[in-house]
């Protein structure tokens, strides 16, 4: 009799190869349409967003392996901004012509998270004062997610809350929340308010970002401290990464009391008390600490030309409606 030797074969099963995530994909697309935008530059925008805290910590020197990564951070930050580091074992990313922001007072930051309907306001150069990113495209603008701040976070013993920062529209929001659940949320424009009141009465400024690999335009409102955010240090270090509201604090004497609370809180180390409080026009950012934080209402912000126009949502959805 003859045995016949049945074999069980077992099928293969398919390797499950790692899917792209939706939002990375939103991204990538919504890059793409960009004029002339390099896979360098969406490859670029990706490991910023999707690393973010790690981008942040290297950059400005506060992660461990930063110093003894010098030389590659530096290189890095050659490829992104085409400069040369100001020394070979220099540490920070130089972001100036590629990472800057916006300071806008307290009602023009509300107003920027109150938007209702896609805009697209490009090439703000009066607004916007840098060679790249001045481009406000807010699409789902009701979309917002707060995130906690890559700044503060870095930080041995940060200023608290550390969920302060905000972003705004899509491909960022839906980005953010999907590689950073554990430290972002939706939220609602009414909430987004809130913080940003509540950052204002600790004394933080506000600050609308912009970046090259972030699609060229506006994309986040961060709540910033002075000892903390990487930007208000790089600024009041002589690198200009910040652009002022357009308007400057000015004192009324005869309101004042010459309690010099105004010159402890000013951010920006524009105001003085020397016998009578006085600003410096050259240093004053116009963020409006100041009004909130006198008790006396001897402080207003007054607009200057020099200082370029304010970005101010409303104002400019309005002219732009005005021309269609």
């Amino acid at each position: 009799m003859a045995f016949i030797h049945q074999t069980t074969f077992t099928p293969v099963e398919n390797k499950v190869k790692p899917k792209m995530k939706p939002s990375t994909r939103a991204f990538i697309r919504e890059s793409r349409q960009i004029k002339n935008n390099s896979w360098f530059n969406i490859l670029h925008g990706y490991v910023y967003a999707r690393w973010l805290y790690f981008y942040i910590a290297m950059g400005t020197g506060r992660h461990p392996l930063a110093r003894k990564m010098a030389p590659v951070v530096a290189w890095i930050g050659q490829l992104i901004t085409k400069k040369a580091p100001t020394s070979p074992d220099m540490p920070v990313i130089r972001f100036e012509d590629t990472y800057h922001g916006k300071v806008v007072p307290l009602q023009a930051a509300q107003e920027l998270v109150s938007v209702k309907e896609d805009i697209n306001l490009g090439d703000l150069e009066k607004i916007i004062p840098y060679s790249l990113a001045r481009d406000i495209v807010l699409k789902n603008p009701d979309h917002i997610v707060v995130m906690d701040c890559a700044c503060r976070a870095a930080r041995e013993n940060p200023c608290l809350p550390l969920d302060v920062c905000l972003v705004i529209g899509e491909p960022f929001a839906g980005f953010v929340l999907e590689h950073h659940p554990d430290k972002a949320r939706s939220i609602t424009s009414e909430e987004a308010q809130a913080i940003i009141k509540a950052e204002d009465e600790r004394g933080h400024v506000h600050h609308a970002f912009f970046k090259d690999a972030m699609l060229g335009r506006f994309y986040a409102i961060c709540n910033c401290c002075s000892c903390c955010c990487a930007a208000m240090n790089a600024q009041c270090n002589g690198t200009p990464m910040l652009a002022s509201s357009g308007y400057v604090a000015q004192i009324d004497h005869e309101t004042c009391r010459n309690c010099g609370k105004c010159a402890n809180v000013c951010p920006f180390n524009a105001i003085s008390k020397n016998g009578k409080v006085e600003v410096d026009i050259e240093a004053c950012m116009g963020c409006g600490i100041c009004v909130g934080q006198c008790q006396f209402d001897a402080i207003q912000l007054v607009r200057v030309q020099s200082h370029g126009e304010p970005l101010e949502i409303r104002e400019l959805i309005r002219k732009f409606q005005e021309q269609d």
